[in-house]
């Protein structure tokens, strides 16, 4: 029998209204970015209003925002609010943009959207110098992550079991990108078309993106959910209490090995022992083509304050602590990759260059 969902969520009917947009920019070129900082979610909805470049960058270091897609957008609209703080002279407004791209990108290392969408602003830069134009393309790529959710829901819906489980790790949805999500956006739009079903969502340790953010989302659409110690996951693989896990990527690499959230690979691991599809939803643009496999990818290491409580960490002092963000599950154990141009299955080098190649 399917349990409650988790009790802070039905204790405050004010946890299911509609949240606030994850991103949003206010104003034209003299505007300002509003984030809804995730960190105080499910208590409290905070929205961050952010006027510079360093602003954004400590909220994306803090998981105020999260997820690639978002982690992107965010980004991109911090270098306009950065260059804009420097009143850069005409001819110096391409350096100072350099300079607060290589600035910002360094705040995570691991989501290649980040990279990505610098570049892309960066480029438009080059092209015509300003801020109008630079705000543009910030703009721009906010709009196409609106779009591109919507296709990977369409594409991922049919992947999603009329009556069965769902397993998801880690936070995809509509807090992770400007739209409806990534592995998230699959199993609304299957709602939304009138299949049922139910979904495990790991807690994801240590940060519980799981608990405090997926479980929240997925309630607030009326899709019965269940919170599920990560630790338990492969066990009710293991007894056929799964029929399908979905999981987001934060970069894959040019042969389809992929990093997404610490735990990704266990999953994987699990499904592949017991025949059960393992699924990852993603945009194009999180995949790095410059990287032939995924060992080149950097994984990043957080603090040791995320995983071990004040009160602990000051009891045992000479306690260390190794918070790896992200795991690489290797290409072989993938079953397919969604993207907004299609599914590609087998994962292979092949398949991943046909099928970008195809959407240019």
């Amino acid at each position: 029998m399917l349990t409650p969902v988790p009790a802070p969520l039905r204790r405050d009917p004010a946890a299911l209204a509609p949240l606030p947009p994850t991103i949003a920019w206010r104003g034209d070129t003299d505007g300002c970015l509003l984030l809804l900082d995730q960190t105080l979610l499910p208590a409290q909805r905070v929205v961050l209003e952010l006027h510079d470049g360093q602003q954004v960058a400590d909220a994306i270091r803090r998981l105020c925002v999260r997820g690639a897609p978002a982690i992107g957008v965010a980004a991109a609209y911090g270098l306009v609010l950065g260059v804009r703080a420097r009143h850069p002279l005409r001819a110096a407004f391409v350096e100072t943009v350099r300079e607060e791209a290589v600035m910002l990108a360094s705040t995570r290392p691991t989501a290649v959207n980040l990279g990505w969408a610098l570049d892309r602003c960066v480029r438009a830069a080059v092209r015509e110098p300003g801020l109008p134009a630079l705000l543009e393309q910030a703009r721009a790529i906010h709009r196409e992550d609106e779009a591109l959710c919507r296709r990977l829901g369409e594409h991922g819906a049919a992947l999603v079991p009329d009556g069965g489980t769902v397993l998801t790790h880690c936070n995809t949805g509509r807090l992770a990108t400007a739209g409806d999500g990534t592995a998230l956006a699959a199993l609304f739009t299957a709602w939304q078309q009138g299949r049922r079903f139910r979904v495990l969502a790991d807690e994801t340790r240590p940060l519980l993106q799981g608990t405090r953010l997926t479980a929240l989302e997925l309630a607030a659409a009326g899709i019965p959910v269940e919170v599920l110690v990560d630790s338990a996951a492969a066990g009710l693989i293991a007894r056929g209490e799964v029929q399908l896990v979905l999981v987001g990527a934060d970069r894959i690499a040019q042969n389809g090995d992929t990093a997404n959230k610490v735990g990704t690979y266990g999953l994987a691991l699990a499904c592949q022992a017991h025949g059960v599809p393992f699924w990852v939803i993603s945009p194009a643009s999180s995949f790095d083509l410059a990287l032939p496999h995924g060992a080149s990818i950097p994984l990043e290491q957080r603090g040791a304050s995320e995983v071990l409580a004040p009160a602990l960490a000051a009891d045992l002092p000479s306690v260390g602590v190794r918070n790896p963000a992200f795991d690489l599950t290797p290409a072989r154990l993938i079953t397919g990759i969604v993207t907004e141009h299609g599914l590609i299955r087998p994962v292979t080098a092949a398949n991943v260059k046909a099928l970008l190649s195809a959407s240019r």
